[in-house]
């Protein structure tokens, strides 16, 4: 399945966007949970207008720049729709290089356990830190027919994300720290 031809499906769903602001869109709305490359995106715009699932006008900014402005068409709402409605089995769980390494960490001195601890604690601490700034323009719950209402719930999802790995990561430090010291 493509999954990416549904993301981009359906942020046009939403509104008429050039290649850079779908783009865009991928780094930082979508950042939390899903992830595409300039490479990946222009390719299946491409598709997707063969597909007769978009279509795009060019408008001229300036003088003589082009920029193509892709328009979901009703063939690429009805797909999508379809798509939407479908119920996925839950994923595999993903990969994780740190876990991985934590895994085999006895194989490393406490000092340093300790450290590569430290160090994603902080990179998790930044990242929530960010990801609550994210949250400041929702004074309340948007409306559920609103497009906001989706990025509100997936955004809390991914608060409560980094909140619970900020404290497995302070149990994991406090575990090395007893195990130091015995």
């Amino acid at each position: 399945m493509r999954t990416l031809k549904y993301a981009i499906l359906g942020l046009l769903n939403r509104k008429p966007m050039t290649g850079y602001d779908i783009a865009k869109e991928f780094s930082f709305q979508l950042a939390n949970f899903w992830t595409a490359r300039h490479s990946q995106i222009y390719p299946e715009l491409k598709k997707l207008v063969d597909e007769k699932l978009l279509v795009f006008n060019i408008e001229i900014t300036g003088e003589v720049l082009e920029k193509k402005v892709y328009t979901i068409t009703e063939k690429g709402r009805k797909d999508f729709l379809k798509w939407l409605q479908k119920d996925e089995p839950m994923e595999p769980t993903p990969k994780n290089v740190f876990r991985l390494r934590l895994y085999f960490s006895n194989n490393l001195d406490m000092d340093t356990r300790i450290q590569l601890l430290e160090h994603q604690l902080v990179q998790h601490e930044e990242r929530l830190t960010f990801l609550l700034t994210q949250r400041d323009p929702y004074t309340s719950v948007p409306p559920v027919d609103d497009d906001y209402f989706g990025d509100f719930l997936v955004l809390n999802g991914a608060i409560m994300r980094e909140e619970t790995h900020i404290k497995w990561l302070k149990d994991c430090i406090n575990y090395c720290k007893k195990g130091k010291e015995e």
